[in-house]
């Protein structure tokens, strides 16, 4: 549909299409992203949305660096600052650039990280830099934008004796490698026996062991996080087009998901995952997070709920209003926390 009525049509179909459960609409998108810059280029930033995760955006950043090469990484600095969406929106645009700076060196992670580790800067606390190792991360599992060169090289990339590498391979410096975690977790699902195309309860609670490993408390933290924001995915069979209308049963199994974890310290990591996944960088309602902190079968879960809504609000939007409006929907006993923080 993209290739015959161009790729802003086959977005728009693609926001309201009926789709099989189970398809990963995100790098379907990043699909529909690929036909949409070779038809418009790197102008074709202005034809995109925030939706399906920023998926187009990410396609545009790739493309340009597939076509025009690594002399092109200011422009594409350039145009992530036009990337549609919320505060967060820029800096996730340089995920979406670690999917291609992979592709762009034929899978070698060795020499992707070295590219990735050019595009940090200090406005942004490195954050362009870590994006770019967890996109690449993501596109390594994957390999959506060139599986033919993929496919020759992901056995050397992947152990069967460590399944946390490569995020502990040496060349993912300590400072980035919370962001591989943050992208190895469908990984890990394979190396518990999932199928990646439905991985169960008894899959995930074995994959969180595999977190215990990590060499440092932060990489673990990082790793057992991971899940939080794969389960909001899977939940309701990888259709992120729903994010909103999650239902309160759904709410409640990814919190008994998270309550697989093997720790307190790695449940509270996956709630925080996926409340913020939830959210996804205030382009998404707080009032499905909302009623994901009533689900929370403990009061000490409910209140860190509620304390990372606050905090996801804090970070992400600074109108006023909007955080009037937030904090008015808390239960009453949390409100004042609410507003004291925000207001």
């Amino acid at each position: 549909m993209a290739e015959k009525k161009g790729g802003k049509y086959a977005f728009d179909v693609l926001r309201v299409a009926d789709i099989p459960k189970g398809t990963d609409i995100h790098l379907l998108a990043h699909v529909v992203g690929d036909v949409l810059y070779r038809q418009e280029g790197m102008k074709g930033i202005r034809l995109c949305t925030d939706d399906f995760r920023n998926a187009c955006s990410h396609t545009i950043v790739v493309g340009t660096l597939l076509e025009k090469g690594a002399g092109a990484l200011g422009q594409i600095a350039d145009i992530c600052k036009q990337a549609p969406g919320g505060n967060g929106a820029y800096t996730m645009c340089f995920h979406g650039l670690g999917h291609g700076v992979l592709a762009f060196t034929n899978y070698n992670m060795e020499k992707a990280a070295e590219l990735c580790a050019t595009l940090g800067t200090k406005e942004y606390q490195n954050r362009e830099y870590y994006e770019c190792v967890g996109g690449m991360m993501m596109e390594m599992i994957g390999g959506v934008h060139n599986p033919t060169a993929w496919a020759k090289v992901k056995g050397q990339y992947f152990k069967e004796d460590d399944p946390l590498y490569p995020c502990t391979a040496d060349f993912i410096p300590p400072v980035a490698r919370h962001m591989c975690y943050m992208y190895i977790t469908p990984h890990l699902f394979e190396a518990a026996g999932a199928s990646l195309s439905n991985p169960g309860p008894e899959q995930f609670k074995e994959a969180f062991t595999f977190c215990s490993a990590a060499p440092r408390e932060n990489e673990a933290q990082a790793c057992y996080g991971a899940f939080g924001k794969e389960f909001i995915v899977l939940v309701q069979g990888r259709d992120i087009r729903a994010i909103e209308e999650l239902t309160e049963k759904q709410l409640e199994t990814v919190y008994d998901w998270c309550m697989l974890a093997p720790k307190e310290s790695a449940k509270s990591a996956c709630l925080e995952s996926a409340i913020a996944s939830m959210y996804w960088g205030g382009e998404n309602s707080p009032d499905v997070i909302l009623r994901f902190c009533a689900v929370q079968k403990t009061d000490a879960h409910k209140e860190f709920c509620y304390h990372e809504l606050i905090g996801n609000v804090r970070m992400y939007i600074k109108n006023d209003e909007y955080r009037r409006s937030v904090c008015a929907k808390f239960p009453s006993e949390m409100r004042e926390v609410c507003t004291s923080a925000l207001l």
